[in-house]
């Protein structure tokens, strides 16, 4: 008989599926957050103000995703309809030293991180005599390391609450599969509490098995997040990427949080760009010889949620959805229409490199590019895709 093919586990990913995720900017009070938001979402929600908790409820908006690939399809198509991906950002309330017991709006603050899936984390790096500085001074490093603490004791505190819980249900013994499963849980979290108290590093930095990364995801800890760091600098500092503190910013971040993105942003100029036209704003970037960090930032935040584009188009619409990495065809259909994935037949798929390469879909087609594809073809980023699926039952 011939050997049995191994099967290979499919990697469980931290954080909670699905592919509509939701990302948080996260920093002391009067950092520059709801500024940022204000710039990043073109609106005019969050709260800029010069005090402390100016805002205290999420505010939530949505953001463009900026693709080349997308804009050349819609040159491509002229298509009736245009839907772009977006990502949706929430403003939260500044955090204060103590927030992990209840200081300022603590509790309130956590549970808002607790309910987004990414952050991105402001510093800043700038002087300004008229911007009160929540711990008096500017020391971007202290409050790195205010932030990173308080998240950390946070998810002490729940994971030590999860243990008592548990340990009182092994308490009763027995040989049972119920038990053993959860003697294992009890075990994988006695696991966790000794990286946060001994290690003292961010869950997220530790390379877990998937039975660990299930029971991490059911506890929604704060540091299993994926971070960007945002460093706020003053206009003139931006525009020549120089910063007193960027080399000690950097070295903290290598030691406590390594790999982690760190992206330079005036959130001043940003503020500035976004109340300008399109072409002004690139006039004005010109000038100074610079760029808006935004669209490099919102990019970012999408990779690091682990979100991949499949395209549909035609003449009538043309249109990027978000899905996670990994997601098989079915699956992805169900992002269009819920009843697509329960009656899922097949998908017609080629490649937008291929398209940009040939011409058009006839070419793409006759070049033996077009490909038929089951249940089991996992997504590809850039995947245009026609959903061949039954009708649905009443």
């Amino acid at each position: 008989m011939p050997p049995k093919r191994a099967v290979k586990e499919e990697k469980i990913l931290l954080g909670r599926p699905g592919n509509n995720l939701k990302s948080g900017i996260v920093g002391l009070a009067n950092v520059g957050k709801s500024t940022l938001f204000q710039a990043i979402t073109r609106c005019s929600l969050g709260n800029p103000a010069n005090f402390p908790f100016a805002t205290i409820d999420p505010e939530e908006a949505r953001v463009i995703v900026p693709d080349e690939r997308y804009d050349w399809l819609c040159e491509h198509y002229k298509p009736i309809s245009k839907v772009p991906a977006n990502l949706t950002v929430y403003d939260i309330a500044g955090l204060t030293r103590g927030a992990s017991t209840g200081a300022g709006l603590g509790n309130a603050f956590l549970s808002h991180i607790r309910a987004v899936d990414a952050i991105f984390q402001v510093v800043r790096c700038f002087d300004d005599a008229e911007i009160i500085h929540v711990e008096g001074d500017v020391d971007p490093v202290r409050d790195l390391q205010i932030i990173n603490d308080e998240l950390r004791i946070k998810d002490i505190e729940f994971v030590e609450k999860n243990l008592e819980i548990l340990k009182k249900q092994t308490a009763r013994g027995g040989q049972s599969l119920e038990m053993r499963k959860l003697k294992e849980e009890q075990a994988i979290v006695e696991s966790i509490l000794s990286w946060l108290v001994d290690e003292k590093k961010p869950v997220i930095k530790k390379s877990w098995g998937n039975k660990e990364v299930e029971v991490i995801n059911n506890l929604m800890l704060l540091t299993a997040k994926p971070v960007i760091f945002l460093i706020n600098l003053s206009e003139k500092d931006y525009v020549r990427q120089k910063n007193k503190h960027l080399p000690k910013i950097k070295q903290w971040i290598d030691e406590n949080s390594p790999g982690d993105p760190i992206i330079p942003i005036s959130v001043s100029l940003e503020e500035r760009l976004a109340g300008l036209s399109d072409e002004e704003a690139a006039e004005e970037c010109k000038r100074l010889g610079t760029k808006s960090a935004i669209p490099r930032l919102v990019v970012l935040m999408r990779n690091v949620l682990n979100l991949i584009s499949f395209f549909t188009t035609g003449p009538d619409e043309v249109r990027q959805w978000s899905i996670r990495k990994g997601t098989k065809a079915p699956q992805a259909s169900g992002v269009i229409h819920t009843d697509f994935e329960k009656t899922f037949i097949q998908a017609v798929v080629f490649r937008y490199s291929d398209l940009k390469e040939l011409g058009d879909e006839a070419s793409v087609k006759s070049g033996g590019k077009l490909l038929t594809k089951g249940k089991e073809y996992v997504m590809e980023d850039g995947d245009i895709v026609l959903f061949k699926a039954g009708a649905a039952k009443g």
